[in-house]
């Protein structure tokens, strides 16, 4: 299984001011973060707003970010659907533009069990050589993918890892516990900035980062700490980290993360209806927020 990266960022999609995608400035933006600390970069996933985003346009930022960034960072597709035949057909596709993985968020709405989600994950892996990335995110999806059908899964050798945003860190231990037994390259990403660090110490390998859109190299120094076993001063970075990682989901994520990089000069438009730029006093605490922090996103 090939490496896809500690640091991956979850990209927001830029757009013109007519709502329409700008390609010009989403090559800019992967490039930039690869140069600010990004391993991987996740393309049209929930920050990407995929829920808005057509599936031609999705193909068309799969090959604009591969072709901005070329073998500096993994390229992860957000190929993820509450419909599977949709998610299969996804993934294929995006298989052939090249990417270098896939990530499947947990079907959302029409509430499937367990042993559905088992079989949905299953579908999408067996009908393509890309690694897949599980993604749990309950807040958003209402089902829960559970620590059992995570690790019953972990057995389909090309499911790569878990992006965890459950905040379950019971739940995520045992699924770090178990999928080891079964194997040692299954991964486990925090899908919260604010649970690297305490993920990192029960096991896992790194994060889906919004937040590093701005502080990228300052996250990836707090995880290079901890794993050279410089644990106080990895604490002191996520110390200093917390009000971002917090404020910046002060609204319903991509709303604040957009404001921010428009706010420091990086133009990547509003959000498409139904989302919405922040109300004045969200937009006011992340403008006194950015304040306190370096900016490493280079804006030239």
């Amino acid at each position: 299984m090939k490496e896809l990266g500690r640091l991956i960022t979850a990209m927001v999609t830029p757009f013109k001011d007519d709502g329409s995608i700008d390609f010009d400035q989403t090559r800019k933006l992967a490039r930039g973060l690869v140069a600010s600390g990004s391993d991987g970069i996740v393309v049209a996933g929930t920050t990407g707003e995929s829920p808005t985003v057509t599936w031609e346009e999705e193909h068309e930022l799969f090959m604009a970010v591969k072709e901005a960034v070329g073998d500096g960072a993994r390229v992860i597709a957000g190929t993820g659907s509450n419909s599977t035949a949709e998610a299969v057909e996804n993934t294929i596709k995006a298989e052939k533009l090249g990417v270098d993985a896939a990530l499947l968020v947990v079907p959302y709405y029409n509430k499937p069990t367990q042993e559905g989600l088992y079989r949905h994950f299953k579908a999408v892996a067996e009908a393509t050589s890309l690694p897949i990335i599980l993604y749990n995110v309950p807040g958003r999806t209402v089902t829960s993918l559970s620590a059992d059908t995570t690790i019953r899964l972990a057995a389909i050798p090309n499911i790569a890892g878990t992006k965890e945003a459950s905040g379950n860190l019971g739940e995520i231990a045992r699924i770090i516990d178990e999928t080891r037994k079964i194997r040692t390259d299954f991964t486990i990403w925090s899908g919260n900035d604010s649970d690297i660090l305490p993920m990192m110490a029960i096991g896992a390998h790194g994060v889906i980062s919004v937040a590093s859109h701005l502080v990228g190299l300052q996250i990836k120094k707090m995880m290079d700490s901890f794993s050279a076993g410089n644990l106080e001063e990895a604490a002191a970075i996520h110390r200093h980290l917390t009000p971002i990682f917090n404020n910046l989901f002060v609204v319903a994520n991509p709303m604040p993360i957009k404001y921010a990089l428009n706010y420091i000069g990086f133009r990547v438009g509003a959000p498409r209806l139904p989302l919405t730029e922040p109300d004045e006093k969200s937009a006011a605490l992340i403008r006194e927020t950015l304040k306190r922090y370096d900016i490493d996103l280079p804006l030239g």
